[in-house]
């Protein structure tokens, strides 16, 4: 028996459907978890100027340093996304059956993490025997590592003192600290507050270019359930970066209250310390299945160091680690 529905019956049935749809298009939730580094911005102002909102995401942000909290976040479903360095990505707790894949980078360090040290060190080989103040889990720890290594020396031939890298501005004003590793805005800080001291950079991203990556992570079971989530969430942060591009000042004025900043020490914190990635960029980092970008080539280089000084005891593979379909799928089109 075929049935026949009213005009007005049928309109109503297929307003009602859509109204289930647009609600449910408008609950999905991108809770994210980050530290307090400026590369982040752009979802703060994807989320003013109402882009996830317009592609039906409602996107919350913490700021946790903790690697801890954002695995457990992940694994149990209470963030769907994480963001952080390739490096700090590897290491421990982290094993290769850890959840979490990344889908696509945000921004990358050419000269926001580095190392600090007063006026009596010189070169990274005065550091020996010397207190370096800084967390093991931070850019900042494989930067000097990097240095050390040309000099010939290594960390057992220092004094590390473990402290956060937002903690590092008290710590150096102890005589007994030669040097602080962080990032900004806590390096130009730690170079102004120290003038006395003669404090200068020693060491910084700036010389390693496309090694300082940060990428956003995601659980990938959640990823394969609702990948047009993700796809939105992509979409939005590299509209944010195309506004960046298009109107710095504009974005500038939008990002720095989300991290306490005035307009112009926000600015002071990006210029010549970071790059915000755009969705090119990202594309070409990433490659393509059958051509894999430079970012598996780092991964496997920073694998190799994370595992000699002993941030990682797993060895991770960067096939198990990255997934570029949502990055691939989305085009410049998708930006407009």
């Amino acid at each position: 028996m075929k049935i026949h529905f009213k005009p007005l019956a049928c309109t109503l049935l297929l307003a009602s459907s859509f109204a289930a749809q647009h609600a449910y298009a408008q609950d999905q939730t991108i809770r994210v978890i980050c530290n307090n580094w400026s590369g982040f911005a752009p979802v703060f102002v994807a989320n003013d100027l109402g882009y996830f909102k317009q592609l039906g995401l409602n996107v919350s942000v913490k700021f946790d340093d903790e690697q801890a909290d954002a695995l457990a976040g992940i694994a149990n479903g209470d963030v769907e996304v994480d963001m952080r360095t390739v490096d700090d990505y590897q290491r421990r707790p982290r094993r290769p059956s850890t959840p979490g894949v990344m889908i696509g980078t945000i921004d990358e360090s050419n000269g926001g993490d580095g190392v600090v040290a007063d006026g009596s060190i010189k070169t990274v080989a005065d550091l020996k025997g010397k207190t370096v103040a800084m967390e093991t889990d931070i850019p900042a720890y494989l930067l000097l590592q990097l240095e050390l290594s040309k000099a010939g020396i290594g960390y057992k031939d220092l004094k590390i003192k473990q402290t956060a890298g937002s903690d590092a501005l008290s710590v150096f004003s102890d005589p007994g600290v030669a040097a602080i590793g962080t990032f900004q805005p806590f390096m130009n800080k730690a170079v102004e507050l120290g003038k006395k001291r003669g404090a200068h950079i020693l060491v910084s991203s700036a010389s390693y270019p496309g090694t300082i990556v940060d990428a956003i992570i995601v659980n990938q079971t959640r990823l394969k359930a609702n990948p047009q989530a993700y796809r939105g969430f992509l979409i939005g942060v590299y509209k944010a970066i195309a506004y960046y591009n298009a109107k710095p000042d504009a974005f500038i004025h939008l990002a720095a209250p989300h991290f306490s900043q005035t307009d112009e020490a926000f600015k002071a914190s990006i210029d010549g310390s970071l790059a915000y990635t755009s969705l090119d960029t990202a594309k070409r980092y990433f490659g393509s299945a059958a051509r894999p970008g430079s970012i598996y080539s780092t991964f496997d280089t920073l694998m190799k160091m994370n595992l000699a000084n002993g941030a990682s005891d797993q060895t991770l593979s960067a096939a198990g680690s990255f997934d570029n379909s949502v990055l691939q799928s989305i085009h410049d089109a998708d930006l407009k």
